[in-house]
């Protein structure tokens, strides 16, 4: 039995919660779903995984891009699809931390994957640009240990943008 994420050989049974649907994954697979993704490079399998037909798959690469602190994995998320019904089955299985909550500047709570407008011209750093009034940013993420982070594509540039500089739209 092959893995369903990577592909490897000698794969196990692996429950995909809370639908309880099996599928066979190797044993790496199986530790970053369990333990959080550590080795980087291999988790470069989600790259197709996250475009199976089949449901628990796209779910468990879902979720395993979402723990991952990588750009790539980030820029995969946005691209990717999910039915509504797969996205909150991968949701079901991710667990926030609740004393972090992130409200945009009229205190509207922000969820992963909303859509903001700048409320003020923003310098970027780095990148050489002004971010203007009005412009429109969709798919956020939420950064995990910081309730005043979000980030965002502005321009085709990946930014950090301040809670307190957006608002929800």
């Amino acid at each position: 039995m092959a893995c369903v994420l990577c592909g490897a050989d000698e794969a196990r049974e692996f429950t995909v919660a809370p639908k309880q649907v099996e599928v066979a994954v190797c044993d790496t697979c199986r530790d970053g779903l369990e333990n959080g993704p550590q080795d980087v490079p291999h988790w470069q399998c989600l790259n197709e995984a996250i475009w199976s037909e089949e449901s628990a798959v796209k779910v468990l690469a879902w979720r395993l891009l979402n723990a991952l602190d990588a750009l790539w994995a980030k820029e995969l998320l946005e691209i990717a699809y999910l039915e509504p019904d797969d996205l909150d089955w991968a949701q079901a299985g991710v667990t926030e931390a609740p004393d972090v909550v992130h409200r945009d500047s009229n205190g509207v709570v922000l969820v992963q994957g909303d859509t903001v407008v700048l409320i003020k011209d923003l310098n970027v750093k780095g990148a050489g640009f002004t971010a203007k009034r009005g412009t429109s940013v969709r798919g956020i993420s939420l950064v995990a240990d910081n309730a005043e982070h979000i980030e965002g594509r502005v321009e085709g540039q990946r930014i950090v943008i301040l809670t307190q500089f957006v608002k929800k739209s």
